[in-house]
């Protein structure tokens, strides 16, 4: 495993991924004057165990909510796409079927209907009361424990070279004293798959849920009994407590019937119907005033697709078709 990521042609083949999007950036394109010493360098230092990974620049994005970007240097953001290019999928055949984020053939718009499909199964087609537990880890990206990363890692992986190689990309970063994870590294999005993989088997095998879906570190269960839900719950705690050194936003912790209307991703869930959430509504119309270019127009009407919002959608054309 450890040959096949710093072999020369998968690092070629990782700087032609990670070119895609970047040519114009002033960083990439300094690298790309010398490509051939960078990636012979970087090949011999991994070769050598000499490789150590440099510091990062942060900037604030705030989509949809503030958030920390920490960017790594072109060197070492290559070696990540090096390293995902072996490492997806090795793990990805390790994930369950209903963990939806940061993976090939699934994202948001399959979970969302992924939901609906369990909907409709717990409710025998809106016969039955749906009961639906909705849980977010408090600061998921920031309180990833270094330890309990690299010990569930030494637990799939093991090649020792491939293990010294995480290691050095975990402790390259920390947010307080052993914990966090970048969220500029693509490594970060398959670390945090593999951490909390470990709650998906809890809930699958343990708890024996059939009807649970992850998205990220937002997460929901589905059943006909509240009581049963409460139960999961509290086991769910203990476990992210115990085992991950996690703990739920208790402010983001729910148990709803799927008539009142649900939150989950963007939209809110209703027995055969979503409509969009307020503030992602809020959100898409400010953009648009700011960004009125077509690939953005064309973006927001092709997610309107997957709801009720016909009204949005003429909202839209009155107000920023002709603009464009």
């Amino acid at each position: 495993m450890f040959e096949k990521i710093i072999s020369l042609e998968n690092l070629y083949s990782a700087w032609e991924e990670f070119l895609r999007g970047k040519r114009n950036k002033a960083d990439v394109q300094v690298f790309s004057l010398r490509l051939s010493d960078g990636i012979l360098s970087l090949h011999k230092d991994l070769v050598n165990k000499s490789y150590t990974h440099g510091g990062y620049s942060a900037f604030k994005v705030s989509d949809p909510k503030p958030r920390q970007i920490h960017k790594a240097p072109v060197r070492d953001r290559l070696l990540h796409h090096a390293m995902y290019r072996v490492l997806y999928p090795y793990f990805d055949t390790k994930f369950i079927a209903d963990s939806f984020s940061c993976r090939n053939d699934k994202g948001s718009h399959r979970a969302l209907y992924r939901f609906q499909h369990y909907v409709q199964i717990v409710s025998k087609n809106n016969t039955k009361q749906c009961w639906i537990l909705k849980c977010d880890i408090r600061k998921f990206f920031a309180n990833i424990n270094h330890e309990v990363l690299l010990a569930i890692l030494h637990r799939h992986i093991t090649d020792t070279n491939v293990l010294w190689l995480c290691e050095r990309i975990v402790r390259s970063f920390e947010s307080s004293s052993g914990k966090g994870l970048p969220l500029g590294n693509l490594t970060s999005q398959l670390f945090a798959n593999v951490y909390l993989n470990e709650l998906d088997q809890f809930v699958k095998h343990k708890l024996q849920v059939k009807y649970y879906i992850r998205y990220a570190d937002d997460f929901v269960l589905f059943s006909s009994c509240k009581n049963e839900l409460e139960g999961y719950l509290l086991k769910m705690k203990n476990f992210l407590e115990e085992n991950l050194k996690m703990s739920l936003h208790k402010d983001k912790v729910s148990i709803q019937s799927i008539g009142s209307g649900v939150d989950f991703l963007g939209w809110v869930h209703f027995p055969d119907h979503r409509i969009l959430r307020k503030a992602t509504r809020k959100r898409m119309f400010r953009r648009l005033q700011m960004h009125r270019a077509p690939e953005t127009l064309n973006s927001y009407k092709g997610l309107l697709k997957h709801g009720n919002a016909h009204k949005i959608k003429e909202q839209i054309d009155s107000n920023f078709l002709s603009s464009l």
